[in-house]
């Protein structure tokens, strides 16, 4: 079981460093502010003990020349826990409070348009109930205008912009609140504000989210990293991570553990009524449960909400190994060569003598402008020939000869008992494997061949005989399928949209399954074989 990220710090009564009295001041600066759905007296911001101790955290500890231990926050939150309100009260911190700068700027970014209205408008809203502060500032709020709030003494700015608006590089912000990044699709906008705030010092990150799905995101990246730092795989002071999630196996009809992640429960919000109803609801609806543990229990989910097996199951199988150690282990290859020459995989499976099974993939992509790829796959190509999971083929296209000679060398490597391919689209490369003596076979793509195999990969992964590397491509796929089943019992694997790929999940079925279908002893027609049968 994984180790817990949950921020018990928040509760746990111990002390929280404050040398120079700013967290005081922050707090000081949120409670005096008025809310529109405020239920206290003279609509005060409501500042409950949780928040305060995560405003106190990020702005207490201190270098001894004043400036911030922490610069980057993510704060991961199930839905309905006023995570708006407080962004949007740490924004105004910036704008019109004690964190401010002289003609500072500080942004507020979310995926598009709408979001970014949404969390600006919360901020705008909680300046108009103050008369004091609708003189001191001018808020820009027009209709398919530029939102903006100017505190006029010190020229600072606040701006609302998205992921899908005009470039931003060339900015220098302070302060950058981050909203729901596991929705961001582009990598422009992320990349143009990181480096913007490196561009002065003490200046502060918060990404607050709730959770989101898929590995292969932004998003991800950085939950990812919140988590070790959370967990103490990863020691690095100035990144301060607040995760409220569930396991994945925790029972998610537990109300303790609705409590557990959702700290606003206890005063209301979200409404727990609310909650039973779409639980109720859940228990026959997989859909519906899916999204009560993504967005209620904040459970970072797989890409499908169909898989065909638990991500954290297939995760169980991996392991550091050489492939040079298992030059000696009988080899199955599977092919999945693509239509219009965009992508192609191919994955190796090795089977062991006691039945488990070391996959590793190859990835075939045309080189020709990557960077658009990405954007249309919403797949990270760039990074991924940069780290060398992937081979980038000179041209738009693949051409079949470069997977060719790739099999060649495997086969020249490894004890390869088979390589299946479909033969639709592989017939002259088939024919030339074949004529050398290397053992293509065919495998059709269709369901009465396709649907054992898929359950081979099944029953491999959730049987924890599965071995793998980790390869970020080949789990992406994994990742990316949507399994459906006939009143056949047969599986067959779906990408979710028109953005998914599940090449690689294709190739490792049939891979997998013709490694299961062997029994480690060499074939009839294995060439030493034959030689004896016709001496």
């Amino acid at each position: 079981m994984s180790k817990s990220a949950f921020p018990e710090w928040i509760y746990d009564g111990s002390p929280i460093d404050d040398p120079f009295g700013y967290s005081q001041e922050a707090v000081d600066f949120i409670r005096k502010l008025r809310h529109p759905n405020s239920t206290a007296p003279k609509s005060a911001f409501q500042l409950y003990d949780w928040q305060e101790r995560i405003v106190r955290r990020i702005y207490g500890p201190r270098h001894p020349d004043g400036r911030r231990i922490v610069s980057a926050v993510f704060w991961m939150i199930p839905r309905g826990n006023r995570k708006t309100s407080l962004a949007a009260a740490l924004a105004l911190l910036h704008t019109i409070g004690p964190e401010r700068r002289p003609a500072g700027q500080v942004i507020f970014a979310a995926s598009d348009r709408e979001q970014a209205g949404l969390g600006f408008k919360e901020a705008a809203n909680i300046v108009r109930m103050d008369g004091r502060l609708v003189a001191a500032t001018r808020i820009y709020d027009a209709h398919n205008s530029v939102k903006k709030i100017i505190f006029r003494r010190d020229d600072v700015s606040l701006n609302a912009i998205s992921s899908d608006g005009a470039s931003q590089h060339g900015k220098t912000p302070a302060f950058v609140l981050v909203d729901e990044i596991h929705v961001w699709k582009g990598r422009d906008l992320w990349e143009a504000l990181k480096t913007g705030l490196m561009k002065t010092s003490d200046t502060l990150m918060v990404i607050a989210t709730t959770a989101g799905r898929g590995a292969e995101n932004i998003g991800f990246e950085q939950y990812d990293y919140a988590r070790k730092v959370a967990t103490g795989d990863i020691v690095n002071p100035a990144f301060l991570p607040i995760i409220f999630e569930a396991a994945n196996d925790n029972d998610w009809r537990d109300e303790a553990l609705w409590h557990r992640v959702n700290p606003g429960l206890k005063h209301g919000f979200p409404n727990l009524d609310a909650m039973r109803t779409q639980a109720k609801e859940a228990e026959d609806r997989p859909a519906e449960r899916h999204a009560f543990k993504q967005f209620n229990l904040n459970i970072w989910q797989g890409a499908s909400r169909d898989p065909l097996f638990e991500m954290s199951i297939y995760d169980e199988g991996r392991y550091e190994f050489d492939l040079a150690d298992l030059e000696g282990l009988p080899c199955f290859i599977g092919v999945d060569l693509s239509v219009n020459g965009d992508l192609t995989a191919v994955v190796a499976a090795w089977r062991h003598d006691d039945g488990r099974i070391t996959i590793y993939p190859w990835f075939f992509v045309p080189g020709d402008d990557l960077k658009a790829r990405s954007e249309r796959d919403r797949a990270p190509y760039v990074q991924w020939q940069a780290d060398g999971h992937i081979i980038a083929v000179d041209g738009p296209i693949i051409e079949p000869e470069a997977v060719e000679a790739h099999i060649r060398e495997l086969c020249a490597t490894y004890d390869v008992r088979e390589v299946a391919f479909d033969p639709h689209l592989a017939r002259t490369v088939m024919q030339r494997l074949h004529n050398d003596g290397l053992p293509a076979i065919e495998m059709r793509q269709g369901p009465l061949t396709m649907g054992p195999a898929i359950g081979d990969l099944e029953r491999t992964v959730n049987g924890r005989k599965i071995r793998h590397s980790g390869h970020p491509v080949l789990r992406h796929h994994l990742d990316s399928v949507v399994a459906t089943r006939g009143d056949t019992g047969l599986t067959r694997m779906h990408k979710a949209t028109r953005f998914d790929r599940v090449d690689g999940a294709v190739a490792a079925a049939m891979a997998v399954s013709r490694a299961c279908a062997n029994d480690n002893s060499r074939s009839i027609y294995d060439r030493d074989d034959i030689e004896d049968l016709f001496a």
